[in-house]
């Protein structure tokens, strides 16, 4: 009797392990989009990740058909929609504040919430554009910010390694090698503004700069819009690029530097957060920071000297034959991003003061 009993007690431990086994695995995938097909079972790194947008911002929509994720920026098992009624399969959903902020858009309160369902607050606004927001307190479970202490810290742009090669001598090299655009620099510097009020620090800056050296001033500020084809070329024309930020804040560090000067082969003048600050994202030899000169003269002096000077000029591009500057295309790059972050975002965190960690300056 005692071999026979032994073996049903075996028996019943093998089923309860099995029935065990297939309820996590069931658990694991009960709440992944029926719409993605038959690669739900995986697990991990390879466990599909399903992310609803649930309002585009500012109003602009980009296509999402096909697996946009692994087809447009190489990240697989991560598929995006804006189908609301997806809402209760979603593992992730997103909201713009913006939206949220001038009420044209609300949360789906309403909705019974899937208890493992993120929701992530997004918003690359700097604290004085994103206003009282105690109101969504206790809701949220992650950020998305430009911030480095988000959750999914979401630059306007980084700097990534360039492709090496090796010379026959065993050196690394650049793939492709830059060439500063020295003859091809034929004005001093350029500022594209469309919100110039002048209250703001940078207005003064300008005032003050433009009375010691000549500075092309584009965009809605002076009507001399620029198309978007053209700004670039337009802005690559000269030898410096003013980045003057509208918000000095922490991390907000924008476009106008990765995008309008180093994307564009000029050198960047920034106004914004320390230089302590920029040097945490790009080279100390990379900018010029207006903090670091005494007045508005002695910058002015400064840039012409430069610029009559090819060897130092040049000297601020060495950077290029390390790194490339990457600048997120679109939204959807922004989105399928939180999957390459998923497996390291906190299983259980909730915001109950999200309007405190938000206006931090």
């Amino acid at each position: 009797m005692k071999p026979r009993r032994a073996y049903i007690l075996w028996l019943a431990l093998c089923l309860l392990a099995l029935l065990s086994l297939y309820q996590y695995v069931y658990l694991q995938n009960i709440n992944l989009p029926k719409w993605r097909g038959s690669n739900s079972h995986h697990r991990g790194r390879l466990r599909n990740v399903s992310i609803l947008l649930w309002h585009w911002p500012f109003r602009r929509a980009y296509p999402l058909q096909g697996d946009v994720c692994l087809n447009m920026y190489s990240i697989p098992h991560c598929f995006i929609t804006d189908d609301r009624s997806l809402f209760d399969q979603a593992d992730v959903v997103v909201f713009h504040h913006h939206e949220l902020q001038i009420s044209s858009q609300k949360l789906p309160l309403h909705l019974p919430r899937p208890p493992s369902q993120k929701w992530v607050w997004l918003s690359l606004e700097p604290p004085a554009v994103n206003r009282d927001l105690t109101k969504i307190n206790h809701l949220f479970n992650l950020t998305m910010s430009y911030r480095r202490d988000a959750d999914i810290p979401m630059p306007y742009g980084r700097m990534v390694p360039r492709p090496q090669r090796i010379d026959p001598h065993g050196e690394k090299k650049p793939l492709h090698s830059f060439v500063v655009p020295w003859e091809n620099h034929t004005c001093l510097a350029s500022w594209v503004v469309s919100n110039f009020k002048r209250h703001h620090r940078r207005s003064h800056v300008y005032l003050e700069l433009r009375k010691h050296i000549p500075i092309n001033v584009y965009g809605a500020a002076n009507k001399k819009r620029l198309a978007t084809d053209q700004l670039l070329p337009t802005v690559g024309r000269c030898h410096f690029y003013l980045a003057f930020e509208n918000s000095v804040s922490r991390d907000y560090i924008t476009e106008k530097l990765w995008r309008n000067s180093f994307q564009a082969a000029n050198v960047p003048v920034v106004l914004g957060p320390p230089r302590s600050n920029y040097e945490a994202f790009v080279p100390r030899d990379s900018f010029i920071h207006v903090d670091d000169f005494g007045s508005a003269k002695e910058l002015g002096s400064f840039l012409k000297r430069l610029a009559a000077n090819r060897t130092h000029y040049e000297s601020y591009f060495r950077w290029r034959e390390k790194y490339d500057v990457h600048v997120p295309s679109d939204w959807r790059e922004r989105l399928c991003h939180i999957c390459k972050r998923y497996n390291e975002l906190p299983p259980f965190k909730v915001y109950h003061d999200l309007h405190g960690w938000a206006k931090k300056e």
